[in-house]
């Protein structure tokens, strides 16, 4: 048996000899498995692929049953892709293309207000990174190729993924990552319009998108792209870099807890 796989193995285990958990957020919608069609809570596998390659153990958090208090056993936060936010949520009305899902907004929305209190490494991967940008009270352009013509190479066909070059600014975590210049997949047709409070662009396409956020002043690790880094697993240097801080939340002492926990100790 593979070393790690028993529950003597895992009990004997230090906080210092583990993995860092990752919590990674899923779908909800239709689903089908062998003979079998329902719903079901989904994370497409590059997602999961990225995260045990760059040394993380993953942890699925559906939108069902939401429990802030499940980052108490996690040590990282992935807030993956999907449908759109609810423009409601950023007082507007919805654009004919805007497809939102509530039921994640809300779940989304609470795990990272909750691992941001926590100081917990936050990677806000596309959908993430807008549904980070209006829980900070940002908004969102909800269709892009109404400002931008040719605003298509960034969602193809349906299922095709685009490319996107962009220029990083310096001084950033992004920078740290990927250095002055990079590019990536990408499948979107919303993106960042104001940003939320204490959000600062770190790399733009050249057409002017924003394509990585930060949160230079939070005492962790955050970081949201508008791109899809996961779905070029020969570049994980994003994915290292998130479970690298991950290992370090994992072992700080001070892990904090939020007011709001606290008080149901």
């Amino acid at each position: 048996m593979a070393e790690g796989t028993t529950c003597e193995t895992a009990e004997s285990r230090g906080t210092h000899d583990r993995r860092p958990r990752i919590g990674l957020t899923t779908y909800w919608q239709h689903g089908e498995w062998g003979v079998w069609s329902d719903i079901a809570a989904i994370v497409p596998g590059n997602y999961v692929r990225a995260v045990v390659a760059a040394g993380g153990t993953p942890v699925l958090l559906p939108p069902v049953g939401t429990d802030v208090t499940v980052l108490e056993v996690l040590d990282g936060l992935i807030v993956i892709g999907g449908v759109d936010v609810d423009p409601s949520r950023y007082g507007q009305d919805p654009h004919p293309r805007t497809a939102p899902q509530p039921e994640r907004d809300e779940h989304d929305t609470a795990l990272i207000r909750c691992a941001l209190e926590r100081a917990m490494p936050l990677f806000a991967i596309c959908r993430g990174a807008q549904v980070l940008n209006v829980a900070l009270g940002g908004t969102l352009h909800q269709h892009v190729p109404d400002l931008i013509p040719d605003a298509g190479r960034y969602q193809p066909s349906p299922g095709v993924f685009g490319e996107v070059e962009f220029s990083v600014a310096p001084d950033t975590l992004t920078a740290d990552l990927l250095g002055p210049r990079a590019s990536a997949p990408c499948y979107h047709h919303q993106s960042l319009d104001r940003l939320g409070r204490g959000l600062r662009a770190a790399s733009h396409a050249e057409d002017g998108t924003v394509e990585t956020v930060e949160l230079p002043e939070a005492p962790g690790w955050v970081l949201g792209t508008q791109f899809h880094p996961e779905e070029n697993l020969e570049d994980l240097r994003l994915f290292r870099g998130f479970v690298a801080a991950a290992g370090d939340h994992m072992t700080t002492p001070d892990r904090r807890v939020p007011a709001a926990e606290e008080s149901h100790r």
